[in-house]
């Protein structure tokens, strides 16, 4: 079972990636001695699929357990839906010596998370998600947070998991579209720190759409695992983003979430956006610091091969992009702060670029690439 240790002192906390690790949750959660009840938190989509697998695990483990199942879908990332939430594990008798099990994509681990920062001021949490999206991602680093109608995740904490398990063949479950959405972001962090690590997606594109084989599902608990090392290793070196380091995970995501807050909920998945705001820093990365052309091309084919898009959605106003990436909260008093490369495996957190830098690069994403 690859694992990976976060350090930071005493929220240090292990991250374990390995198939069938699901039905061992109850086992593994024990061996990291946390006590008290769980509350195993879930939404509709996952919870037929896995609730009782879960459930199984951790009373088989000796632990009480009570099952909270909430709306799947971004709209359940809200106050009041944190308010329902707490309720329930109130009516349940959860107390301080409780922890909280959030299993599923996203949007159950930034609720169940602030959840878990919130209730008694503070319970411990487990992360088990079942995305790649999740996996790779939002599951390490310990941000929660819910949406308010002025912008997503701007009510939030800081709340460091106590323990996260991967287990891959959750994957199998979902559909190619969601799948292909996740590897964005491990693209993201092979462009950031491992750029050998792009070979590793070559020929994947096939069986995104057809079912992992059983090989490939052999190696994937050391694929996910690379990917969270270099989160965690970012988390160390920035946790609560002070020095700069932290905002490289932000590449592709400045124009990422102004294309994504420019449609309708849905139109775009967030890593479909990611892999558009990845092109405009590809090319801003070539203008002003210095990346090959060679390199933003190997970069963008394996995008393209994954199945991402790499140009703007027909009806998509270039002004609307633009008026959104500006309200981002990744910009500080409305200055322009993007992350670029000048290597593969080197990032650099720029002030150098332009409104009509930041123009030309979204007008470019109505163009086809390879051309």
């Amino acid at each position: 079972m690859p694992t990976i240790v976060l350090s930071l002192g005493k929220r240090s906390y292990e991250i374990h990636a390995a198939n069938a690790s699901l039905d061992r949750l109850g086992a593994i959660i024990h061996r990291h001695h946390m006590e008290g009840r769980a509350a195993l938190v879930t939404d509709s989509n996952v919870a037929p699929l896995f609730a009782d697998n879960a459930r199984h695990s951790l009373e088989e483990a000796g632990y009480n357990v009570s099952l909270h199942v909430i709306d799947a879908g971004e709209a359940s990332k809200s106050l009041p839906c944190v308010e329902q939430l707490a309720s329930e594990l109130a009516a349940h008798g959860h107390d301080r010596t409780s922890f909280i099990v959030a299993l599923g994509g996203g949007v159950v681990g930034d609720l169940a998370g602030f959840a878990a920062a919130t209730y008694y001021r503070g319970i411990p949490f487990v992360q088990v998600p079942t995305t790649v999206m999740a996996q790779v991602d939002s599951s390490v680093g310990g941000k929660t947070a819910v949406n308010i109608s002025a912008g997503k995740n701007l009510v939030g904490a800081f709340h460091q998991p106590a323990l996260v398990v991967i287990d891959p063949t959750t994957l199998a479950t979902l559909p190619p579209r969601i799948v292909s959405e996740g590897m964005a972001e491990m693209v993201k962090h092979a462009a950031i720190r491992d750029p050998e690590m792009l070979s590793e997606f070559a020929g994947l594109s096939r069986e995104i759409e057809l079912g992992f084989s059983l090989a490939t599902m052999e190696k994937l608990p050391a694929l996910l695992a690379r990917n969270v090392a270099i989160k965690a290793r970012i988390v160390e070196e920035d946790e609560r983003e002070t020095t700069g380091v932290r905002a490289f995970l932000n590449f592709g995501h400045t124009i990422g979430h102004g294309i994504e807050a420019s449609l309708p909920y849905g139109a775009l998945l967030h890593g479909e956006a990611v892999s558009l705001g990845m092109r405009s820093a590809l090319a801003l990365s070539e203008r002003r610091a210095g990346l090959a052309h060679a390199e933003s091309l190997r970069i963008l084919r394996v995008l393209h091969e994954l199945g991402l898009p790499l140009t703007l959605p027909e009806g998509i106003r270039v002004e609307t992009v633009l008026e959104k990436t500006a309200a981002d909260k990744k910009f500080r008093g409305g200055a322009i702060r993007f992350v670029l490369l000048k290597a593969p495996g080197e990032p650099v957190l720029s002030g150098e670029v332009t409104q009509d830098d930041l123009r030309e690069a979204v007008e470019l994403l109505k163009t086809q690439p390879f051309v």
